[in-house]
């Protein structure tokens, strides 16, 4: 059963609440996809207005995309001007069903760049190939090392030494794709998958907004 996406308050006919600011035409539109506290895409949104990216390469966060209404991050995006929209995938009978009305959704915002930014979905091909060459991710690993879940237990367990976060553009095999950049980070002795969670979080706040920054320059 296919749905409509859920509406908002203040949402127009198409189920997308309008930021304050202005959609430009001729701009390289980034369309940003999230499933919770959105941190990585606020740190995108932070340094495209720091370093004005509109200026420099006619580039706009124009829209943050959820499939959870309760994602903490639609409120940031919101409150600097963003235009966001939320696509329940329960309210879809398959995978693909909502992949196709995802992208309907985002295909609203001719984007030049989708960013995934702890999207929590399995993509699947067509999706992926949509989109191909303008769609990138972040994982909390130096890719190719642990892809999938659980990669800061699954490195401490291994004994590795370091640990970090890689950017990269996805193709149909799960988490694999070009590299665009990584962070390294020191696993300690005390870690625990929490504690060694949060030091990467913290690089990949800065990885994530200068490999967007590169693939647009």
């Amino acid at each position: 059963m296919h749905a409509k996406p859920a509406p908002v308050l203040g949402a127009t006919n198409q189920g997308l609440q309008g930021g304050a600011g202005i959609i430009r035409e001729l701009m390289k539109n980034i369309v940003i996809l999230i499933s919770g506290s959105g941190s990585n895409m606020a740190a995108i949104v932070r340094a495209a207005e720091q370093e004005r990216w509109a200026d420099r390469w006619d580039a706009q966060v124009a829209a943050v995309i959820s499939n959870r209404a309760d994602a903490a991050g639609l409120v940031f995006a919101r409150e600097h001007g963003i235009a966001t929209a939320v696509l329940d995938h329960k309210a879809f009978a398959s995978r693909e069903a909502f992949d196709e009305a995802l992208m309907a959704q985002i295909d609203q915002f001719s984007p030049g760049l989708l960013v995934l930014a702890g999207f929590m979905r399995i993509l699947t091909p067509g999706f992926v190939a949509h989109y191909a060459g303008r769609l990138l991710n972040i994982h909390p690993s130096l890719l190719p090392a642990f892809p999938g879940l659980n990669t800061h237990q699954r490195a401490i367990d291994a004994g590795c030494k370091f640990a970090g976060a890689t950017v990269h553009q996805v193709t149909a095999d799960l988490d694999h794709g070009p590299i665009l950049d990584q962070a390294v980070v020191p696993v300690l002795a005390s870690d625990t998958a929490v504690t060694l969670a949060a030091r990467v979080l913290t690089q990949e706040h800065l990885i994530y907004p200068r490999a967007v920054a590169k693939f647009l320059a």
